[in-house]
C-alpha cells in the first residue's frame, strides 16, 4: 500500500496502480524505456494492472517481464469497461494514469488521476477529468515512487 497524506486535502490509501497502454506507457506498441523497471518498484507496494485495446497487438511482449496483470479490452468504446475495471477495485483505492478520450472516465473515478502528456499527445477531456498531469509516464512513475513531489503538487 502506498499511504500519501495531502496537507489541506485528506490522506490517499492506495492499493492499485490501472494504466492505459498505448499513449500512456507505450508509443506505437512499443514500451518507453525505463518503464518496466519503475512500475516493478511500485509493484512492491502497488498492484499493477494493465488496460488496453491493444491496437498494435504488441502489449504482452513489451510488458513481458513487469509484474502486473494484463487486461485486454473487449469493447471498442473502452471508457465505460476502464471505468468499470477501477470500480471493481474499488475506487478510492486507485491511481489511474491515461492519455486518451477513453480514459477520462477512469481518471474521473480513481482517488487518483494522473494524465501524461506523451509523445502521442493527450486528449482534452482526460486533461479535464486528471488530478495531475505528468510530461511523461517516467516523470508520473517517478512521482509516485517519491510521493513529496506528489504531495507538493496537490496541497493546497
Amino acid at each position: 500500500m502506498l499511504t500519501v497524506t495531502i496537507p489541506g486535502k485528506r490522506t490517499l490509501e492506495l492499493k492499485h496502480i490501472v494504466l492505459d497502454f498505448n499513449g500512456t506507457m507505450a508509443c506505437d506498441g512499443y514500451l518507453i524505456p525505463g518503464v518496466k523497471e519503475r512500475l516493478n518498484l511500485l509493484a512492491e507496494k502497488l498492484e499493477v494492472h494493465i488496460l488496453t485495446a491493444d491496437t498494435f497487438g504488441l502489449c504482452k511482449t513489451s510488458c513481458r517481464g513487469i509484474n502486473g496483470c494484463i487486461s485486454i479490452l473487449s469493447s471498442e468504446i473502452g471508457a465505460p469497461e476502464k471505468e468499470k475495471y477501477v470500480e471493481s477495485l474499488g475506487t478510492e483505492s486507485v491511481i489511474a494514469v491515461g492519455n486518451g478520450a477513453n480514459d477520462a472516465l477512469m481518471l474521473s473515478r480513481a482517488a487518483l488521476g494522473i494524465m501524461i502528456m506523451g509523445l502521442e499527445g493527450a486528449a482534452v477531456k482526460a486533461l479535464q477529468t486528471a488530478d495531475v498531469i505528468a510530461r511523461d509516464i517516467n516523470s508520473a512513475l517517478d512521482m509516485l515512487l517519491n510521493p513529496k513531489r506528489l504531495i507538493a503538487t496537490l496541497r493546497l
